[in-house]
């Protein structure tokens, strides 16, 4: 609102030639109040050289310029410096720092160096351990031959010596059962069908050869059940 000055016209009666009234106006001015609109200039603050405004709307000064791009993972910080990440360095982070210049890498024998990073190692006969950083011995690797004198390969040898001698002695036990029709006949014919007897014998040295077979195979398969080659 702002006040301004308003004419105001106001009749008045007044005396004219010949002793006549005569009406007329005359311009009185009285304070008037209006409403207005106009344009206020703000003032705006100029940045320091190396410093911006987040955005067009804030006041402050707050956001740092780096004429180098941070790289690497860094942000700007300071004007024209970057907070760079741990493994990197430089005004930009564009240097690797080499952890295995100094002593405080921990590692206790090999120490390689990586872009930003770095990793332990171990010589020849040594391996990382857990917290890989220390290393350890190699344990030796047994010789083929320990197996061999102690594990299941011996005890496979063992295992066909014992049916070698259980076959010889159910060989020998056919022999005794099949002796007294061997006396009935003192001299065998060639062919075996020939003669009664013979064909009886023959018959049963068969069935108690594949009655032996049959015992072989299930106690082969008993034993296979419990190997652990």
């Amino acid at each position: 609102a702002e006040s301004h000055v308003q004419p105001v016209y106001q009749p008045y009666l007044t005396t004219c030639q010949g002793h006549r009234l005569c009406s007329t106006y005359r311009t009185i001015y009285r304070v008037a109040y209006r409403q207005t609109y106009r344009q206020l200039p703000q003032s705006m603050a100029s940045c320091c050289p190396g410093w911006s405004r987040a955005d067009s709307h804030a006041l402050s000064c707050n956001r740092a310029v780096c004429w180098m791009p941070c790289q690497n993972g860094g942000s700007c910080t300071f004007p024209g410096r970057c907070a760079c990440p741990p493994g990197w360095t430089g005004r930009a982070c564009q240097t690797d720092v080499d952890e295995c210049a100094g002593q405080s890498h921990g590692c206790h024998q090999l120490c390689i160096n990586t872009a930003g990073s770095y990793h332990c190692a171990c010589q020849d006969g040594f391996s990382l351990a857990a917290d890989h950083r220390a290393c350890q011995p190699l344990l030796p690797v047994p010789e083929p031959e320990t197996f061999n004198q102690a594990g299941p390969h011996s005890e496979m040898k063992e295992e066909m010596k014992d049916l070698k001698s259980r076959v010889e002695a159910l060989e020998q036990k056919l022999q005794l059962v099949l002796a007294p029709f061997h006396d009935l006949m003192p001299s065998a014919p060639e062919d075996v069908g020939a003669d009664p007897i013979s064909r009886l014998a023959h018959s049963l040295q068969q069935l108690d050869r594949i009655d032996s077979l049959s015992e072989q195979i299930s106690f082969l398969e008993e034993r296979l059940e419990t190997c652990k080659c």
